[in-house]
């Protein structure tokens, strides 16, 4: 996710688009999927282009 995506609240929609596409994937080759049926990765929580310094995020 990019950092305009997460800011934005537009994470959650994108993060389940992928994950329907992911399912769809499967269900069409399932035997591309050694191991387990493909998800995506977890939401993030946050995202930076310039993260500050604990001490910098603790001032403001």
């Amino acid at each position: 996710m990019t950092p305009d995506t997460v800011h934005h609240g537009r994470a959650e929609a994108i993060h389940a688009d992928r994950a329907r596409v992911l399912s769809t994937a499967y269900a069409a080759t399932p035997e591309r999927f050694v191991r387990r049926p493909p998800r995506p990765p977890a939401l993030p929580t946050a995202a930076w282009i310039n993260k500050p310094s604990d001490e910098q995020a603790a001032a403001h």
